[in-house]
């Protein structure tokens, strides 16, 4: 489970506004990459089902989208006026130089604007890709359009699933929700990191087949030159 102090519920007793801020910075600030946003989101929709003062369903809906769109295109700003030396840093614990390459690989292979509407449910992708597409020039009406799809979708679709599973609880009769807390935040972590972990084993068989061509073509380039 996650650390006692990004544990979802444990930030979930900042508020609404802390929630706010929080999807800013896991979508707008390179440092945010670590913050739980799904299983966060989750929650406070399970949350708003239950009726926990200043956590409306409605103030989700509308406060969530709005928040991570203001924070995706703080990163594409930071991305468009550092440019490329942004990322020309060491790695350490907070900055991964592969993490900055899987989602320009993201833009590559999806292109532009599908890239950053589906980056919205990939956690840590979602936070390198804005100022990736800033630096690599994405035109700011096209990604500023693009960006609020994704929030709608990420920032009102995430928390309306979290209060839909909190109102079928409470709808069962079970008045104690706080025993499925531990349980549901569980199952939103695990799912959340399921296409980190696919995209890890997915680039680790094309390292491994990028090798072996190489290594043939070696071969054939051996085979192939004149003897002395």
């Amino acid at each position: 489970m996650l650390p006692g102090f990004l544990d979802p519920k444990t930030l979930l007793s900042l508020g609404l506004i802390g929630l706010l801020l929080i999807v800013f910075a896991e979508t707008g600030l390179l440092v945010g990459f670590f913050l739980p946003g799904d299983s966060l989101l989750f929650l406070a929709g399970v949350f708003a089902a239950s009726g926990q003062e200043g956590l409306a369903l409605w103030m989700l809906l509308v406060g969530v989208p709005i928040a991570a769109f203001l924070g995706a295109q703080t990163g594409w700003w930071i991305g468009h006026k550092a440019g490329p030396r942004i990322f020309e840093r060491p790695d350490s614990k907070l900055f991964k130089t592969s993490n900055v390459e899987r989602a320009q690989a993201y833009l590559d292979k999806f292109g532009e604007g599908k890239a950053i509407v589906l980056a919205r449910f990939l956690p840590i992708v979602r936070t390198f890709l804005n100022p990736v597409a800033g630096v690599l020039g994405v035109p700011p009406r096209k990604f500023a359009f693009f960006n609020a799809v994704g929030a709608v979708l990420w920032g009102a679709g995430v928390p309306l699933i979290g209060y839909l599973v909190g109102k079928a609880i409470n709808d069962a009769g079970d008045i104690s929700i706080d025993k499925y807390i531990l349980p549901l935040t569980g199952v939103i972590v695990v799912l959340s990191l399921i296409p980190v972990v696919l995209e890890f084993r997915k680039a680790r068989k094309e390292g491994r087949e990028k090798a072996v061509i190489s290594e043939a073509a070696a071969e054939l380039q051996r085979e192939d030159s004149p003897l002395d």
